[in-house]
């Protein structure tokens, strides 16, 4: 393995943690009505655990409403229980074969503490891109002991990681400034 090869599998976990940040910023709830709220939710239809986008499709007609449409009928009550369980803040309403989420407006201490989450994710995130440096600094050296690769390359090497790295946190810290900012306006 080259220190190249290192690099850019050190890259791609890097992409990797920065999109599941971005995924989990999805999930927490700001002013306005998102699909993503509730999409991973799991529900226990069928005798299996099932995310709800792949039981239902999720729609937005307003924007401070949900509606959870079941393809069958049968999988309405789980996924209406998943949500009650999930402790989002949201009471489904059942109208027929729908299920309709209503947004209620956000207190300021409720969005407070919506920013101390995406905080505390985005600190995950941070620390997982540092764990994936850590794991490449370790390669670089153990590469470096066995085959003749140069202290320069090795220096040079370690450079660049430390460019991807303080790179992929600034990306990090980007999508949470945008999410607080999402989440703080009226």
């Amino acid at each position: 393995m080259t220190l190249d090869d290192i690099l850019l599998e050190a890259e791609e976990k890097m992409i990797k943690t920065e999109q599941v940040i971005v995924n989990e910023f999805a999930g927490v709830r700001t002013g306005k009505a998102s699909p993503g709220l509730v999409e991973n939710i799991q529900a226990e239809v069928y005798g299996s655990m099932m995310r709800i986008r792949e039981l239902a499709s999720i729609t937005t007609p307003e924007p401070r409403m949900l509606v959870i449409q079941p393809w069958d009928v049968g999988a309405l009550q789980p996924i209406e229980k998943a949500i009650q369980k999930a402790n989002i803040g949201l009471s489904p309403v059942v109208q027929g074969k729908l299920l309709r989420l209503a947004f209620p407006e956000l207190s300021t201490e409720r969005r407070q503490e919506f920013v101390k989450l995406t905080k505390k994710m985005a600190e995950d995130g941070r620390v997982a891109i540092r764990h994936v440096r850590r794991d490449a600094m370790d390669l670089f050296k153990k590469h470096a002991h066995d085959s003749g690769v140069t202290e320069d390359e090795k220096k040079q090497a370690e450079k660049d990681l430390q460019k991807l790295t303080d790179d992929y946190i600034a990306k990090i810290d980007g999508h949470t400034a945008n999410k607080e900012k999402e989440i703080m306006t009226v």
